[in-house]
């Protein structure tokens, strides 16, 4: 493919990369994507996921949600793929430079990554609504129900909930990386949830990749499009 030996040409080139990735990197580790709903799906829920997954919903059905969260959203046996450790990779080569990412499973950390902004947080921080403490994963996973602090408050994952809005700090933080940047890969995401999706806008260079299996809205702004998995693309990354 003449597209990969661009994108190999363009990483070899570049010395400020920033990857933004959504929840297609972590699907080949074995995390299913949320709004792809199994089977067993309807026989043990009543509400969509993105009615679960609502600020809402967390404060009147609790239980509920916590019982959709533990099940779903914790994959705490995923290990991170050949995506996340070859960013890692690139990152200690002095490559890139962040890895912008909506996913909240830590899976970028786990490979090596340092300069890591979770959009929408992650499951392994969590934090007393009443009294503020912080608390690990093992709170809620090991919990009954409700997972709740020494004082009384109810531990809230430190994930950012439909109806919540991103912190300010961590959209500056995704930007500054973004305008800085030399080269642009976006892979795995549909481009489609915002003000997350249109963080790529702040690019002006002239190296966006996108890499995903489907179309998004942004595949005529690519100066390169990979229709591929990014397992496919990054494993042929060698020797950079």
């Amino acid at each position: 493919m003449n597209e990969i030996n661009d994108f190999m040409n363009w990483i070899q080139d570049s010395n400020h990369i920033v990857f933004f990735g959504g929840a297609g990197v972590s699907t080949e580790s074995g995390i299913p994507d949320f709004r792809s709903v199994d089977g067993l799906y309807n026989q043990q829920y009543d509400y969509s996921p993105e009615t679960i997954l609502c600020h809402t919903f967390f404060m009147k059905k609790t239980n509920e949600f916590f019982r959709f969260y533990k099940n779903k959203m914790i994959c705490l046996e995923a290990k991170p793929n050949v995506t996340h450790l070859k960013l890692a990779e690139l990152e200690s080569l002095g490559k890139v430079k962040a890895v912008i990412t909506q996913n909240i499973d830590g899976l970028h950390q786990m490979a090596g990554s340092k300069n890591v902004i979770e959009l929408h947080g992650s499951v392994h921080r969590n934090y007393c609504m009443k009294c503020g403490k912080y608390h690990g994963i093992e709170s809620i996973i090991y919990s009954k129900d409700i997972p709740t602090c020494e004082c009384g408050g109810i531990i809230k994952p430190d994930v950012v909930l439909y109806e919540e809005p991103l912190k300010d700090s961590i959209i500056s933080d995704a930007v500054e990386s973004i305008t800085k940047a030399d080269m642009l890969i976006v892979g795995g995401t549909s481009l489609s949830v915002y003000p997350a999706a249109g963080l790529i806008e702040y690019y002006k260079g002239n190296k966006l990749v996108l890499i995903n299996n489907s179309t998004t809205p942004y595949d005529k702004h690519a100066n390169l499009l990979l229709k591929t998995s990014l397992g496919d693309v990054f494993s042929r990354i060698k020797n950079i």
